[in-house]
């Protein structure tokens, strides 16, 4: 199958990413597995397997590309996600072990084959519009989250109406429709290829491609690549403790200025499930078509030092509904920012050629903002002194808006 407008690869790479958005709806099986005798830790488990085996995976993923062709590893991801769930459904109802193996170790893998595909592919046809591109394929994952969690919820009542068993059976056969219709596009363009009346900008800083295409092994040994890993780990890390946070010291703030525990828990949710949902999904678009027109190093820089103030005013923000959800949307609409600029000044510093492994590599800075964050933020918690939690984190996206300022372009020695 050809490309004939590249404006399908767009198409393809959403009906992914929507499907990957999976592993983030997973906290709308948790009361149910609660309810069979599960401890909320058991629930956690499967979802940082998840998270683990999606990570490690997609730097697997990006190595094998270059071989399989984008393709057939957006395909695998599909067949291993869709089956991954399947056997859920078929054998695994709510035993603890069987679903860590189904969902976390199996559809966390699938994802990881699969995710950065569409960024690779997406890249390659849009050279004029990497920001954009990536921001829309990355938005996928975001509101599939939603998505999944309403068709299983309040919208499809899948899980009341059928059960937990039926509705992995059938999310795993819609997720692996989703990907295989979508991989149908997942093509690189021909070497050399570039869009009519474009022509590639000259380097001007580290932001811009220069030409040069850094393999995983060259780009592992510049400063940049830990430079950028660095910020890319704090801003993770604030925005994922945000997270975690974002209903319960809310809902503390809230009590504490005369609000009562029912209306408090009801505001800090609807913060969280609304207005900081919606603007991360919003801001991965945002993002991107901004970094297009700005530059990606100084979007970043932005996006970090903004992020620290707002994390850091966050404490005081908490505890008035209409500040809350300022807030929530300021923290979410940056959060969401990381998801298509970290992909595209990977590729601008690094070259596009190898973006599928090399990004590999940058998001296991994710993983360990994943751990940092809402780990302090919980450990913080239990000492009642939630306000140092977010003290450090926005202190740390300023210090991320510092460096990203100071990386210089990378340059291949002979």
């Amino acid at each position: 199958m050809e490309v004939k407008n590249r404006w399908f690869v767009v198409v393809g790479a959403i009906l992914i990413q929507l499907a990957l958005g999976a592993i983030y709806a997973w906290s709308i099986f948790t009361p149910s597995l609660v309810e069979a005798g599960w401890t909320k830790a058991m629930t956690q488990g499967v979802f940082a397997t998840g998270l683990f085996f999606f990570a490690i995976v997609m730097v697997i993923a990006g190595r094998i590309m270059p071989k399989l062709g984008p393709r057939k590893v957006a395909m695998a991801g599909g067949f291993v996600l869709g089956s991954g769930y399947l056997l859920a459904g078929l054998f695994g109802g709510t035993s603890f072990m069987a679903l860590l193996i189904f969902i976390g170790v199996i559809g966390g893998t699938g994802i990881g084959l699969a995710y950065v595909v569409p960024i690779a592919v997406g890249m390659r046809w849009f050279p004029d519009k990497k920001g954009l591109i990536t921001g829309l394929a990355v938005a996928g994952f975001g509101f599939g989250a939603t998505l999944w969690v309403k068709l299983a919820g309040s919208w499809g009542s899948l899980i009341m109406l059928y059960g937990l068993s039926t509705t992995f059976t059938a999310l795993g056969a819609i997720f692996m429709l989703m990907i295989l219709i979508g991989a149908a596009w997942m093509i690189f363009p021909p070497e050399g290829w570039l869009p009519a009346g474009y022509v590639a900008p000259v380097a001007t800083d580290g932001t811009v491609d220069t030409g040069n295409d850094f393999n995983s092994t060259e780009m592992l040994k510049t400063p940049q690549f830990h430079f950028i890993s660095m910020t890319f780990a704090f801003g993770a890390s604030a925005g994922l403790m945000s997270i975690g946070l974002m209903k319960l010291f809310p809902m503390l703030a809230l009590t504490e200025n005369g609000i009562d525990s029912i209306s408090a828990s009801a505001i800090a949710g609807t913060a969280m499930a609304v207005f900081f949902s919606l603007a991360n999904g919003l801001g991965r678009i945002a993002w991107g078509a901004i970094s297009d027109k700005l530059g990606r190093k100084r979007s970043i820089v932005i996006m970090m030092a903004t992020q620290g103030v707002f994390v850091i005013l966050f404490q005081w923000m908490a505890g008035t509904p209409v500040l809350l959800y300022l807030g929530a949307t300021l923290i979410g609409f940056n959060f969401g920012g990381n998801f298509s600029l970290f992909p595209t000044i990977t590729a601008d510093t690094f070259g596009a050629k190898f973006i599928g492994q090399n990004y590999g590599w940058i998001f296991l800075a994710y993983g360990f903002g994943g751990i940092f964050g809402p780990i302090m933020g919980g450990w913080l918690g239990d000492m009642g002194n939630f306000p140092l939690a977010f003290t450090i984190s926005g202190a740390l996206c300023l210090v991320a808006a510092v460096i990203m300022s100071q990386i210089k372009p990378a340059v291949k020695t002979a």
